[in-house]
């Protein structure tokens, strides 16, 4: 079994600045509790076959977590899929960001989940819990890139 949350906001930031920001995997934390800690492989700017490795906590149980970009197409699309072996692992995410006038971005996140041996039992529960959360967690994304992106002059 497997499915998708999806979540849409509008950041009042650039595309290009807030496409940089989402590229670089290890602003992550700054949006998503549940990931403790993360880095970049190779240590360089992101492009196709980057692998972010993170050690992400979810249900109170920690587990290391790799995904590699599969596209990515400034300033508009960022793709990845996961890569370490998990119950429930993400098959394929993204972001789609599109400029607003006015200057803002439009981001959409999605990723779909899927569950591997036990976790075709539990994918269900990690994507009720992933819709519930998915406008919150657009709604960090947003106060994250604002935070960490100087407004426009």
């Amino acid at each position: 079994m497997s499915g998708q949350f999806e979540a849409t906001v509008e950041v009042d930031r650039a595309v290009e600045e807030v496409f940089a920001y989402l590229a670089d995997g290890r602003n992550d934390p700054q949006f998503s509790p549940r990931v403790l800690k993360i880095e970049r492989i190779p240590e360089a700017p992101t492009t196709v076959g980057t692998v972010f490795r993170s050690t992400v906590k979810d249900a109170g149980m920690k587990t290391a977590r790799e995904f590699r970009i599969t596209a990515l197409e400034a300033p508009v699309k960022i793709r990845w899929a996961e890569v370490s072996k998990n119950t429930v692992t993400v098959r394929e995410g993204g972001y789609d960001l599109e400029p607003l006038p006015g200057g803002g971005t439009r981001v959409r996140i999605f990723n779909v989940l899927e569950g591997h041996g036990l976790g075709k039992l539990l994918v269900g529960l990690a994507l009720a819990a992933a819709r519930k959360d998915a406008p919150g967690f657009g709604a960090r994304i947003k106060a994250a890139a604002e935070a960490a992106i100087a407004p426009r002059r």
